[in-house]
C-alpha cells in the first residue's frame, strides 16, 4: 500500500464490473413488505448500533493491503489524505478506461454499507475474468472507502473536529461564528458536547480552489461549504488530480443511509433503497455552472435502478425516488455536479442507530447490483441510450 502518491503518477490499473455473487439474506417477497421488527427504531430513539458487525477502520486497510497484493498487476492502493485525527484515507484504483467513476463512501460514520459494498466490488471487479478485463478497458473506477474515518470509528454522522481546530488551520477565521453545521449538543444518542465535530457532507464548494473568507460563515445548507476539514479536502484533491489526468470525472457516486422505516409511495412496501441525480437548484447557482449535466445524471441513476428492478419482485425492487425539492450545493454531490460530472446518491435503509447491522447482506448487495448497472451502462456506451424522461417515473418514498 502506498503512501501518499499524486493520482496524476499512479500506474494505470484495472476495473471492472462483473456481479458479486455473494449470498443475499432475506431476498424473498414476503421480506418486501414485512413489518420492521420491534426493536428498529424509526423515530429519534437509539438502538443497538451493532457496530462491531461493520468493517472498521484497521480492518479496511488490512483487506486493501490484501487484495493489493493478490491483485498488484491491476490494483494500486494509495493514501490521499488523513482524518482530522491522523487516520489513513485510502483510494483504490482500478482500470485503464477514459471514462473515470469515483465511489465514496462513509462520509457519515454510520452508514456503512457502501464501504463493505466497495470492497465487494473491488474483489469482483479485479477478477481474472474476460468480462473483468473487458469492463477495465472501458472504465477507471477510484474507490474511496470509509472516506470520514474519525466519525465511522465512533459511530456517528460527524466528525471529530473543534471550531477550535477550524480556526488553528485558517486564523482568518478567528472572527467569524462557527459554521451553522457544527454540532456541539446530543444528536441521535451521541454526545457531541463533549465531542464536537461537524457534517462534513456540508463541506465543499464548486469552485475547487476556494479558501474559506470569514465573510461566508456561518453559512447554512443552501449556500456553499468552505473546505475546512482535511477529509473533504482529500476527496477534492483527488477530483481536481483526476480532472487534470483525465479532462473530466465521468461520473460520481456518492453511498449514504436514511432512515431504517420510510415506505414507498403505495404505503405498502418498505424501502430498500433510494437513489437520486439531483441535488441542486441550478438557478440558484448559476455562477459556479462549469457544465451541470442534470440529464446525464438521470441516466447513470436509472442505470442502477434499471439493474437492481430486474432482480424481480424482491426487496432489490423496492426503490424510490429520494426527496428532489433540495438545493445542497455544498454536498459532495452538488459540487461535482456543477462541476460537470453525472452525479448520483445511493441512500439504503437504516444508519446504525436505528437500524444497526440488520439485513447486512441483502443492503450490501442491493448497493453492489446498482452500482454494477451504471458501470456496465458505462462501459458498453448504454447509459447515454436511456430516456431521462423515465427518472420521474421511479416511484417516490410516501
Amino acid at each position: 500500500m502506498t503512501n501518499r502518491k499524486t493520482y496524476a503518477a499512479l500506474a494505470a490499473a484495472a476495473l471492472v464490473a462483473t456481479t458479486v455473487t455473494a449470498t443475499v439474506t432475506g431476498a424473498s417477497p414476503a421480506n418486501a413488505q414485512a413489518a420492521p421488527p420491534a426493536n428498529a427504531h424509526c423515530g429519534t430513539s437509539t438502538g443497538d448500533t451493532g457496530a462491531n458487525a461493520w468493517t472498521d477502520h484497521a480492518e479496511l486497510r488490512d483487506a486493501l493491503e490484501t487484495l493489493e497484493a493478490q491483485r498488484s498487476d491491476v490494483l494500486d492502493v494509495s493514501q490521499i489524505g488523513a482524518s482530522n485525527r491522523g487516520r489513513a484515507i485510502w483510494a483504490a484504483r482500478t482500470g485503464t478506461g477514459p471514462k473515470v467513476v469515483l465511489i465514496t463512501s462513509e462520509i457519515h460514520g454510520n452508514e456503512k454499507t457502501g464501504t463493505d459494498a466497495l470492497l465487494a466490488l473491488l474483489r469482483d471487479f479485479t477478477a481474472p475474468t474476460p468480462e473483468a478485463r473487458r469492463l477495465r478497458s472501458q472504465v477507471t473506477l477510484v474507490a474511496v472507502p470509509k472516506m470520514n474515518p474519525d466519525a465511522a470509528e465512533l459511530d456517528r454522522r460527524g466528525n471529530d473536529r473543534t471550531w477550535a481546530e477550524v480556526v488553528a488551520d485558517f486564523p482568518q477565521l478567528a472572527s467569524a461564528r462557527p459554521a451553522w453545521n457544527y454540532y456541539t449538543q446530543p444528536r441521535s444518542g451521541d454526545d457531541y458536547a463533549s465531542r464536537p465535530g461537524f457534517d462534513v457532507n456540508r463541506d465543499y464548494h464548486p469552485d475547487l480552489d476556494y479558501v474559506p473568507r470569514p465573510e461566508d460563515f456561518p453559512g447554512s445548507s443552501a449556500q456553499t461549504g468552505w473546505y475546512i476539514h482535511p477529509e473533504s479536502q482529500a476527496i477534492r484533491d483527488l477530483y481536481k488530480s483526476l480532472k487534470t489526468e483525465f479532462g473530466a470525472v465521468d461520473t460520481y457516486v456518492d453511498l449514504h443511509h436514511q432512515g431504517p422505516c420510510d415506505l414507498d409511495e403505495s404505503g405498502e412496501n418498505q424501502v430498500t433503497m433510494s437513489l437520486s441525480g439531483k441535488f441542486i437548484d441550478i438557478a440558484n447557482h448559476q455562477e459556479y455552472d462549469r457544465g451541470y449535466r442534470l440529464d446525464y445524471s438521470k441516466q447513470l441513476t436509472l442505470a442502477a435502478y434499471d439493474a437492481l428492478q430486474t432482480r424481480g419482485e424482491s426487496p432489490f425492487g423496492s426503490l424510490t425516488l429520494y426527496p428532489q425539492d433540495i438545493d445542497l450545493p455544498g454536498t459532495g454531490l452538488g459540487s461535482f455536479a456543477l462541476n460537470g460530472s453525472g452525479t448520483v446518491l445511493f441512500e439504503v435503509r437504516g444508519q446504525t442507530q436505528t437500524w444497526g447491522a440488520k439485513q447486512r447482506g441483502q443492503l450490501v448487495q442491493t448497493v453492489v447490483n446498482g452500482l454494477d448497472g451504471i458501470i456496465d451502462a458505462l462501459a458498453d456506451g448504454s447509459v447515454t441510450q436511456v430516456d431521462p424522461a423515465r427518472y420521474d417515473d421511479i416511484p417516490e418514498t410516501q
